[in-house]
């Protein structure tokens, strides 16, 4: 638990946090390690965790194909790249719904795995504690929107879709 303290400490998602509310959120914690290249969470699948970056770095993924009216493979994009202090599967906490990306382990990672169920449980006990989750979860939810608003804006500014006209069958 207090091992990871520190980690906590530097974790953007626990911004101003007391050492005892930290303390609680890591009594919770799981440690777990991946290799270069192996998948942490395939998108569309259904987990309701949250994740520390501990070291290493993630690759946050999506599949153009989900959205294509083409039926072609296409490879998964990457869309972020996260490292330490930052963390992911938010969503998750939120509507405990399917996971909207893949990540991938950039290079051999570590992580601290958060239960929801728990984290939740924290914020019913101690108000103050799940004010401040729940504040820098929308914060870090709000840029990430944003950072995905300029990408969706680079997308259509330069590399704007055929016209379905003139688009061969």
């Amino acid at each position: 638990m207090t091992q990871y303290l520190n980690i906590l400490k530097q974790a953007d998602i626990f911004d101003g946090m007391n050492p005892t509310q930290l303390e609680l959120i890591g009594s919770y914690c799981q440690d777990k390690s991946f290799s270069t290249g192996e998948v942490i969470i395939p998108e569309g699948s259904d987990s309701d965790e949250l994740y520390v970056i501990v070291e290493g770095e993630v690759d946050i993924l999506v599949n153009p194909a989900l959205v294509s009216d083409q039926r072609e493979e296409r490879e998964p994009v990457a869309i972020a790249t996260l490292g330490r202090g930052q963390s992911f599967g938010e969503i998750a906490l939120v509507d405990r719904g399917f996971r909207s990306a893949s990540v991938l382990a950039k290079q051999k990672t570590r992580l601290l795995i958060l239960p929801r169920e728990e984290l939740i449980q924290l914020c019913e006990a101690y108000p103050q504690l799940g004010y401040r989750l729940m504040y820098n979860l929308a914060a870090d939810l709000a840029f990430k929107m944003r950072n995905s608003g300029l990408l969706i804006r680079e997308e259509l500014l330069y590399r704007p879709r055929e016209n379905k006209k003139t688009r061969k069958k």
